[in-house]
């Protein structure tokens, strides 16, 4: 497949005598795919029903003609003043009971049905008007779902949909739920919880200490289907009237929805890629690494969600915004190292991205965005990120094979684990994705290229080395799946801590086939506490107790058991530092018969198939493999 880049452009922000200027550019720079039309509503509708498209038919037709293909973006993500006044009640509103204003973007609640009502009806114009035009080549849905902490509102209309959502999940006779069934669940004999009816149940905030954890947890699966419906509704209209493929953009460590239900309907996963923007805002990470990867990046955090968003795309994912220069919204916003926009997209090219997206093609000169950077200037200079971009389009001329290729390392992310962690973190700033994270980076240091695999992922014995920690609720189905998969599988810790319904299970966790391991007690542990592993290197956050016949590959310091093995099922009993953490990788890679390296932090490798790719992200080169790997690289090697 060949691979391209592009870019995002505003045309409704500029003179209409500089767009074909503009598209002209874009061709010479080498850019193939133009995003537009996602934050346009007020242009496209500016009185309800009144719609004006002519500029949006002749801003296709100018990219067209330059031979460049179009994404087109459904604009539900800003909705206008006017729509606010139709619709006064469809603001999100937090969890502290305060609406989500107008004045920024996506102003909205995903359950108001008058709100859904109006995004049908713009989606359904637009899929109508452009689902044949030539110029036309993709979609996208909505723009960042969650972002902004907007996916979990608490809204009268969110109420209502909640109260319908629970009457469905603990079905009764005819159509009504069973309230007794809830009450079961939930454990509402406890402080005297329990609903005579599903009408009496509000949503989980303003309580007076925390709300009940099932409650919680139900709360979160309802939010999230919420999204789901709302991204099916635009796809099922797109499809009505056009062949071409749908998108949605996701975003970096926004984990308040299920991605992997939301990308069951569409045919690409993309993500918005800002590394420098994600570094002190998203990444877990010591202030020492922030300072060290300041104008770099996390060598480990983009590379993570290439791998996650393959999976959520079923294959095909894209970049749709890649940051090209400083951001304006992380706490601090210095400028990328030159060369460093070549290596993110280089990088996403290598874990298998069919484009990368730079946003945006010029800089705002208004508004919210006017310290983001562009591929142009304000005044329409070249700014160093078109530099890299046009390089990078060069060299992807020659190289039609890169692509991901198949590993034998999974690493499981579940979306329902990070819920159920939020909930319940029995420790401050306890965090299911910081574990998979650590984990991920484990195995990156140890040279491994990965795939990120949802809990149902159909095809485990494809794998040697499955790790799977922290998933919190863990199925009859999938724990036999990990057990009967052949391949070595490190589970823990907190896996199978809690049922379906958020109640500790009896047969206390992790209960897997094949596995003699009872987690007898837990403890949460203070910063300055760890506990010393025996082999070196610390218990961190969070540590197990275990009864256990099993092997023992690893004691504590005061002669716990920390790691133990049942034939292929490896569990380990706590979470472990950095350094414990990468003898762990290498212990179950050897047991999986894996090579492995230990790399540099600043170093990373990824392999195609046909090539691995070296990514130096020091302002200093590094010996590697007898390769000289030059300050802020990439390195193409042929694998034999």
């Amino acid at each position: 497949m060949k691979r391209t880049i592009g870019t995002c452009y505003y045309p409704e922000h500029w003179p209409r005598e500089i767009w074909e200027e503009d598209a002209r550019r874009m061709a010479e720079a080498g850019l193939t795919w133009v995003r537009i039309g996602e934050f346009a509503w007020s242009r496209l509708e500016p009185e309800p029903g009144r719609y004006e498209f002519g500029w949006l038919d002749d801003a296709i037709a100018v990219l067209g003609a330059a031979g460049l293909r179009v994404v087109l973006g459904t604009p539900t993500a800003t909705p206008p003043r006017w729509i606010l006044d139709r619709h006064p009640d469809m603001l999100a509103v937090d969890a502290e009971g305060r609406p989500r204003k107008f004045g920024s973007r996506r102003h909205y609640c995903f359950s108001h049905e008058g709100y859904k009502a109006e995004c049908a009806r713009i989606v359904t114009r637009l899929a109508e008007r452009y689902g044949r035009n030539p110029h036309v080549a993709a979609w996208q849905t909505d723009n960042e779902y969650g972002c902004h902490d907007t996916t979990i509102s608490y809204s009268d209309a969110a109420r209502k949909a909640f109260r319908l959502w629970l009457r469905t999940r603990y079905p009764g006779p005819g159509n009504d739920g069973d309230i007794r069934a809830l009450n079961e669940a939930w454990g509402n004999v406890f402080w005297s919880m329990e609903y005579a009816d599903f009408d009496d149940i509000d949503t989980p905030n303003l309580t007076v200490t925390e709300p009940n954890p099932s409650h919680a947890l139900d709360y979160r699966r309802f939010s999230s289907d919420q999204v789901v419906a709302f991204n099916r509704l635009q796809t099922e209209i797109i499809r009505a009237h056009s062949d071409a493929p749908i998108a949605h953009n996701y975003m970096g460590r926004v984990t308040d929805f299920d991605h992997y239900k939301v990308g069951a309907d569409l045919d690409i996963a993309s993500w918005d890629s800002y590394p420098l923007g994600f570094l002190e805002d998203r990444v877990p990470a010591s202030v020492e690494r922030q300072r060290q990867y300041a104008r770099q990046g996390d060598p480990d955090f983009q590379a993570f969600h290439h791998d996650l968003y393959r999976a959520v795309g079923r294959g095909r994912w894209w970049v749709m915004e890649q940051q090209p220069g400083p951001v304006n919204w992380a706490p601090h916003n210095p400028a990328p190292l030159p060369g460093m926009v070549r290596l993110w997209s280089w990088e996403a090219f290598a874990h298998g991205a069919e484009a990368v997206c730079y946003f945006r093609w010029r800089q705002a000169p208004m508004a919210q965005e006017q310290m983001h950077a562009g591929l142009l200037r304000p005044d329409s200079a070249e700014a160093q990120g078109l530099v890299e971009a046009r390089q990078v389009a060069a060299e992807l001329a020659d190289a039609t094979k890169v692509g991901a290729s198949p590993t034998s390392v999974a690493l499981m992310f579940d979306y329902e684990a990070e819920w159920a962690w939020a909930i319940q973190p029995h420790g401050k700033g306890l965090s299911y994705f910081e574990l998979v994270f650590d984990t991920y980076r484990a195995l990156r240091r140890a040279g491994h290229s990965v795939d990120i695999i949802p809990p149902d992922h159909e095809h485990l014995e494809s794998y040697k080395l499955i790790l799977a920690p922290g998933l919190m609720h863990m199925s009859g189905p999938l724990k036999k799946a990990l057990a009967e998969s052949g391949a070595v599988v490190l589970i823990g810790p907190r896996s199978g801590a809690r049922d379906s319904a958020m109640r500790t299970p009896v047969p206390l966790p992790p209960a897997i086939p094949g596995l003699d391991v009872t987690v007898s007690h837990v403890e949460s542990l203070r910063p300055d506490s760890p506990v010393p592993l025996a082999p070196g290197g610390t218990i961190r956050s969070y540590r197990e107790f275990i009864e256990t016949v099993a092997e023992v590959l690893e004691r504590t310091a005061d002669n716990e058991p920390a790691v133990v093995a049942e034939g292929k099922l490896v569990y380990v009993a706590g979470w472990f530092d950095a350094d414990a953490m990468f003898r762990l990788v290498r212990t179950v890679s050897d047991r999986a018969g894996l090579a492995t390296l230990d790399l540099p932090d600043d170093v990373r490798c990824r392999d195609t198939g046909t090539e691995r790719f070296w990514f130096n992200y020091s302002t200093r080169e590094h010996e590697v493999q007898g390769k000289t790997l030059p300050p802020i690289s990439v390195t193409r090697e042929t694998l034999i």
